[in-house]
């Protein structure tokens, strides 16, 4: 399996985060939320719970801020639902919005119309699912490594990783997601800190796009991830 997370990507992805960091935490405090209402507040028993809380850090939310939406989702009487949406963009690019909503004629609306207004289309259940995988996915810098790379690499595999991809500036570590959080606290318990750190749909196959094509895609990318309701995209563009 190649890695299909080139590194200016996350660079790019890390420079927005922080520019709209209000929203991000928005969003991961509504899977908080939902991760609570599911299995509780107690992440020692709650592995969905824990798997938030590491992509929270990754996404540098504060510790404060995290256990406060957790005693807050506690007391919360708010309801969202989690919601899969699959359609294409330019050139037949396969993609797949992951929602959390309390209003899904709202967010189905929303959704249609950013697709349509970038040229894209949304499809039925299933129609491009099948072109991904879902797995564990750990994004690491290198800069911040206190390891060297053949200690990680066994480290991670002997933990049940996958799969162990060393690129420019990062390193790549694939789980299923049965194995991510066993694999994710081997890491973190040899102090690592990731730039990454969630179960993602990883695509099989990746499309090419020509200019045209790339401005399209941007632009509806960009359009989903500006909607409150969606918490995840993955498409199976090639970016480069």
């Amino acid at each position: 399996m190649s890695g299909h997370s080139k590194w200016h990507n996350i660079q790019a992805k890390k420079g927005k985060a922080d520019a709209a960091r209000g929203k991000i935490f928005t969003k991961l405090g509504r899977e908080l939320l939902i991760a609570v209402k599911e299995g509780g507040p107690d992440p020692a028993g709650n592995s969905k719970l824990k798997n938030v809380i590491a992509k929270c850090k990754a996404a540098n939310m504060p510790n404060d801020t995290i256990n406060n939406a957790i005693k807050k989702a506690s007391t919360s009487n708010e309801n969202y639902e989690e919601i899969t949406y699959e359609g294409y963009g330019p050139n037949g690019v396969a993609v797949i919005v992951e929602a959390a909503t309390d209003n899904k004629n709202r967010t189905a609306a929303d959704v249609r119309h950013v697709f349509d207004k970038a040229g894209g289309n949304l499809g039925t259940t299933g129609c491009v699912s099948y072109m991904f995988n879902k797995k564990g996915v750990i994004i690491i810098e290198k800069d911040s490594c206190n390891l060297e790379e053949d200690e990680l690499m066994m480290l991670a595999l002997e933990a049940g990783a996958e799969d162990f991809i060393s690129e420019e500036e990062i390193y790549q570590i694939i789980t299923d997601p049965q194995d991510f959080t066993t694999v994710r606290e081997a890491l973190e318990e040899k102090g690592l800190e990731f730039l990454q750190a969630e179960v993602q749909m990883v695509p099989t196959t990746t499309i090419k796009l020509d200019e045209n094509e790339k401005e399209k895609m941007e632009r509806l990318l960009e359009r989903l991830e500006e909607l409150d309701d969606v918490a995840n995209v993955y498409h199976n563009w090639e970016e480069e």
